[in-house]
């Protein structure tokens, strides 16, 4: 049309006028010209095979008009799928290469319409509207491309959306027969409603080989950690309607239970929480005097008194999410939408994108057998930090609930910043609302997760040449029950480490590593060996903790001293080799506006050792320097950071009169 109209406004310019009846002519054979080009072209480009390069869209092909494909009995079956797989083990990162936006190419097969050799579909619903939106929001985003050559991630246009309409050996052979399938290597699949009766899974039951799952109810023991990525469960409810924004603060009740078909055990003690509180919980359930139906699934009802849902979520500051038959539940988006602060009771769910959102910001999760200790629990908590909770909440599901548009794009980014780590989003640009001013200072109990790559903490033991004092740091070290790895950072370039035989036997992996400069600022570098969320950074000097008081405390800040210090900290301290643990505490105290807490009883240092010669602190003008940096320090951060504290955090029965082995930590003070 575009092309037509062009030439026609050129026409009067560029042929001489003619007599009606000839330009008639000529503009109808103009015309059928035209039009044959458009049917060549349309016939030359539109898809012949399921490697073609057609863009995929439900407007230029309707399932209907997909191709047939027969599944043979004798059709193979992908492998169960290996909980092993983690980026580097089962997908080809290779594949994605480098490119100047540093963002994954995504490539959706063609629809087809997969039937058995009887001619029966491999799913009851064929393509639901719900993946359909979400393949044409990737279609239309930037990370989609139409060229299989190009593409680093595959997502098949068959629906494992719901496994209630699937057939399992059937679906399974369809993936298989995907000719880019390779065991399922860089392919993407998408489910929220895994498993089924009696035991429903928390992972999508059909056999999928190495393929990713984005699942919509994973457990601790199903989810592949820095693998899979876990998503929201999509609720119609809260995305069909629309609700007025409601602004955090005080609401009519302060717990709200909506969810229907709870087990009977956690309805008696809803039921019993209800009795002890009155009006400040409110217990809705189905209602049993509406007919079934699209109507009913917006009510709920208590005594009688109907409710409108899920707006009545507006009404109570915070609602509760517990387990249903599956892990994952729809009342999630719904409560998040309302601004609700959902009240979590799913043990061992990984929660929706939890790989880059901090939940503890919008949400409160209490272990199932605490039910009873809900209302104390909720009772406990600020009423400020429970409106930061609510407005987080609804920019959670503004940003990452609210369509399957925002699941989906959310899903390629989390891989696309693991393929391209370098270029990925922040803590900050993940978990900041936008329009929402923070304070320079953060609370301590919003400060950013990582999630644990492995249970425990590493230890990071930095060494120059006291080989009998690291030895024995090494030897007590071990003897701490969460310690996972024991790493050596060894700043000597001028001498080799020990031969491995004569280091202690210890019962966790010891790694060295050697630097290629001697600086104190490599204790704090975030080593590719470290597997832990939290680190413990050691001097080969300190011999005077016991296993407990190790075992009792420690936080991971080494990422921020290493890459977001500000100013020209780090190389203060690297050229006076001094000041490295003020600068930590400067660090530290910046960034949660908290003092030092203090968890052991002083005691004397004890570095038998240490002499005038090896020792830093020794030197004449090492405490000079100390009270240098300081100022240097708050100049930089244009503040003073760091506070007076007189609290102490003691382990609970530390000084009481009971027996030793009642106490989880009796050898604190000991030494």
């Amino acid at each position: 049309m575009y092309t037509s109209g062009k030439y026609s406004s050129r026409g009067p310019a560029l042929i001489p006028r003619m007599k009606t009846k000839h330009r008639i002519y000529y503009i109808t054979l103009f015309s059928v010209v035209l039009l044959g080009l458009i049917a060549t072209g349309m016939f030359q480009f539109w898809p012949h095979s399921i490697e073609s390069t057609a863009d995929w869209t439900l407007d230029k092909r309707s399932v209907h008009d997909a191709p047939l494909i027969r599944l043979p009995v004798s059709s193979p079956i992908p492998e169960r799928g290996d909980l092993s797989c983690r980026m580097h083990t089962c997908f080809d990162v290779y594949r994605c290469g480098y490119n100047p936006k540093n963002r994954i190419k995504v490539y959706i097969y063609p629809l087809q319409r997969f039937v058995d050799e009887l001619g029966v579909p491999i799913s009851s619903t064929g393509l639901s509207r719900e993946y359909n939106d979400l393949l044409s929001a990737i279609s239309d985003s930037d990370f989609y491309t139409d060229d299989v050559t190009r593409a680093c991630l595959f997502i098949p246009s068959i629906d494992v959306l719901n496994q209630n309409s699937l057939r399992i050996r059937e679906t399974a052979q369809a993936l298989a027969m995907l000719p880019r399938w390779d065991k399922g290597m860089n392919h993407l699949l998408f489910n929220m409603l895994p498993g089924g009766p009696p035991d429903y899974n928390t992972a999508l039951d059909v056999p999928r080989d190495r393929a990713l799952l984005a699942g919509g109810g994973f457990s601790t023991w199903t989810y592949r950690q820095g693998y899979d990525v876990s998503i929201p469960v999509y609720s119609p409810l809260s995305a069909d309607v629309e609700q007025p924004e409601k602004q955090p603060g005080p609401r009519r009740y302060f717990i709200l239970s909506s969810q229907t078909a709870i087990h009977r055990e956690y309805r008696a003690e809803l039921e019993r929480l209800k009795e002890e509180n009155g009006e400040a919980l409110l217990l809705l359930d189905k209602c049993s005097n509406l007919s079934q139906g699209a109507a009913s699934a917006r009510k709920r009802c208590y005594k009688g008194q109907v409710y409108d849902y899920p707006q009545i979520l507006q009404e109570s500051s915070f609602c509760v999410v517990l387990r249903g038959a599956r892990l994952g539940q729809a009342a999630l988006s719904d409560v998040l939408q309302a601004g609700c602060v959902p009240v979590i009771l799913a043990d061992s769910y990984i929660l929706p994108f939890s790989e880059v959102l901090d939940w503890k910001r919008a949400s409160v999760v209490i272990p199932e057998e605490k039910l009873s200790e809900m209302y104390t629990i909720l009772k406990s908590i600020p009423h400020r930090q429970v409106e930061e909770m609510q407005r987080q909440a609804h920019w959670f599901w503004e940003a990452y609930f609210s369509s399957m548009k925002a699941i989906g794009l959310t899903t390629l980014q989390i891989i696309n910043d693991r393929i391209y780590p370098y270029a990925a989003r922040t803590y900050e640009q993940w978990n900041n609302p936008p329009v929402v001013k923070w304070s320079s200072v953060n609370s301590p109990l919003f400060l950013p997760l990582i999630p644990p790559r492995a249970p425990g903490f590493t230890a990071v033991v930095l060494t120059y040449d006291r080989v009998e004092s690291l030895f024995r740091v090494i030897t007590e070290i071990s003897k701490v029950p969460s310690l996972a790895k024991l790493l050596v950072v060894w700043n000597n370039q001028n001498k080799s480490p020990p031969e491995e035989s004569l280091w202690p036997k210890i019962g966790v992996p010891l790694k060295v590593v050697r630097t290629k400069e001697n600086k104190l600022s490599n204790r704090f570098f975030p080593y590719d060996e470290i597997e832990t969320e939290a680190v413990l950074a050691i001097d080969d000097d300190i011999i005077m903790l016991t296993s407990d008081e190790l075992q009792f405390g420690y936080e991971y800040f080494n990422y921020l001293y290493t890459y977001k210090m500000p100013g020209d900290i780090k190389n203060w301290v690297d050229a006076h080799m001094n000041c490295e643990d003020i600068a930590m505490n400067f660090l530290v105290a910046n960034i949660t506006g908290k003092a030092p807490i203090k968890v052991t009883p002083r005691k004397k240092f004890k570095c038998p050792e240490c002499t005038a010669i090896d020792g830093l602190s020794l030197d004449q003008t090492h405490m000079v320097e100390r009270s240098e940096c300081i100022n240097k320090f708050a100049s930089v951060f244009g503040t003073m950071p760091l506070k007076v504290v007189e609290h102490r955090a003691d382990p609970v029965l530390y000084k009481d009169d009971f027996p030793e082995k009642l106490k989880s930590f009796p050898n604190i003070g000991s030494l």
